[in-house]
């Protein structure tokens, strides 16, 4: 293995603070849509010295022994022997088609959409969790209509009026603002998903690794 930190090319130049080297990112391909992406753009264009290999793919990959500098993950860590730093939270948000919804009764409750056509994140299977603003807590148990493994496709098949999903915010803010799409019980919320960052133990403290999570941390 080649790791970066042992042949030295990552580094940051004090001078201008300005940072060079080579860094290889994996990321799950749904924040490819995310606010993530200027980051890492305004993050490029600072320093144009530092090469980075993005890598969008929703196949969790082993850091160790694959060349990876840095992975970018959501949800909930495991315990590992990698480093790991919280960049930011992910908002999730229940949607639907506005043709899907047309000839549905408004609902007010979580219940009354318990028996709706749900669509399932097929590798996270999370069941319906509803946060009430009073502090009430609802969590649903429906069976999935269609169940999928892309964030994307999950909400494209939403969009298209297959059903509701629950999606992180940003994949539909523009089709709710052009009402395309709803967000349905809006006055209820769900748990955020953690965005994260795990590199290996070994990565020089003050090396590019530390400089671009500087960069992106929300």
């Amino acid at each position: 293995m080649v790791e970066a930190a042992e042949t030295g090319i990552q580094s940051v130049v004090d001078s201008g603070r300005q940072a060079s080297g080579v860094l290889n990112v994996t990321l799950p391909a749904v924040l490819s849509q995310s606010a993530l992406i200027d980051r890492i753009a305004s993050f490029s264009i600072t320093h144009p010295k530092a090469q980075l290999n993005l890598d969008f793919s929703d196949a969790r990959r082993e850091i160790i022994g694959s060349g990876i500098d840095i992975a970018i993950r959501m949800g909930w860590l495991k315990d590992s022997s990698l480093k790991a730093r919280k960049l930011y939270d992910i908002h999730r948000i229940l949607v639907a088609s506005t043709d899907y919804l047309a000839n549905r009764p408004r609902p007010t409750s979580p219940e009354d959409v318990a028996d709706w056509d749900w669509l399932e994140l097929a590798p996270v299977r999370l069941k319906p969790d509803f946060l009430g603003k009073n502090g009430g807590n609802i969590r649903l148990q429906p069976t999935p209509q269609l169940s999928v493994n892309d964030a994307n496709a999950l909400y494209r098949l939403a969009r298209a009026g297959a059903g509701l999903a629950i999606v992180p915010d940003f994949l539909a803010e523009a089709d709710i603002a052009a009402g395309v799409v709803e967000h349905v019980l809006p006055e209820w919320s769900h748990s955020p998903v953690g965005v994260y960052a795990v590199w290996p133990p070994n990565a020089p403290k003050q090396g590019l690794t530390a400089f671009f999570l500087d960069a992106i941390v929300g």
